[in-house]
């Protein structure tokens, strides 16, 4: 999900912290294993067994996770080979650990670990974030060198994370907030989203970020076709040159790609620096 570059170094502790160092709301994290996924959970669940129980909790989240996975190939391209953690928290520790990292409250973050603010059952909120967050351990797995500028690495998970509950495409609602942000000079051009992350962006405005990457990757796809997503990322991971895969791809580059966008909203011009 959303981490941002200052919190750069704390990931990157994070990273080299192995997850069973992790401390949960009781201090232990139960693990439960499926085909590729280990998960660790400590979530406020009062008893293990029954349909509200904390067993049930770990094979729904696993069944989020592997319904998610066997997506991956067939809309992006990827497929891990290795098993991939995924470290589910109790709501209060997981605020309480991390909620300075984030400007704004963060629902879960990538760092050689899938990590994510826990509730007590499968909302669908939460299933939402651990497939997008599964993009992000997809993408790093496949290539794990590979900076991919945030509206890429970002409207990839975004994307799929829409396609998986069967979105298509801009709604009406989103449509008019970019048409909105743009009248207010605060629609962010190809060169503020061209970063490694949206660090220092306000919430309103990294929701408009995230929500213009989402849609220079949906252009993409009604543009050229979805299966130009795919050919994409199997394009930029084989070659790391993200232009030359555009051209390859979609007969354009990434400001193309952006001016596309704008036409078809009606959006004169490029807005930020």
């Amino acid at each position: 999900m959303r981490w941002f570059p200052r919190v750069a170094a704390a990931l990157l502790a994070l990273v080299a912290a192995p997850a069973s160092a992790d401390r949960g709301a009781d201090g232990r994290f139960d693990v439960r294993r499926s085909s590729h996924f280990v998960l660790r959970q400590d979530v406020d669940i009062d008893h293990r067994s029954g349909p509200q129980g904390s067993r049930q909790f770990e094979r729904d989240v696993l069944a989020v996770l592997e319904g998610a996975y066997e997506r991956l190939e067939g809309d992006l391209g990827l497929r891990p080979r290795r098993s991939i953690d995924v470290l589910v928290y109790d709501s209060r520790v997981f605020d309480g650990s991390f909620g300075g990292l984030f400007g704004f409250r963060a629902a879960g973050f990538y760092a050689g670990v899938i990590r994510v603010r826990g509730d007590v059952a499968v909302s669908a909120a939460l299933a939402s974030t651990l497939r997008h967050e599964l993009v992000h351990a997809a993408l790093d797995a496949a290539a794990p060198s590979l900076v991919l500028p945030a509206w890429l690495n970002e409207g990839l998970a975004e994307w799929f994370e829409a396609r998986a509950v069967g979105r298509r495409g801009l709604g009406g609602g989103q449509v008019a907030a970019l048409r909105d942000a743009a009248a207010r000079g605060a629609l962010p051009s190809l060169a503020d989203l061209s970063t490694p992350g949206f660090g220092g962006l306000s919430p309103d405005a990294a929701a408009i970020a995230y929500l213009t990457s989402y849609a220079l990757v949906d252009h993409l796809a009604r543009l050229r076709g979805e299966d130009a997503v795919r050919e994409l990322v199997v394009g930029v991971v084989r070659s790391r040159d993200l232009e030359r895969s555009l051209q390859r791809v979609a007969r354009t580059g990434s400001l193309g790609l952006e001016a596309s966008l704008r036409a078809e909203l009606g959006i004169a011009g490029a807005t930020g620096g």
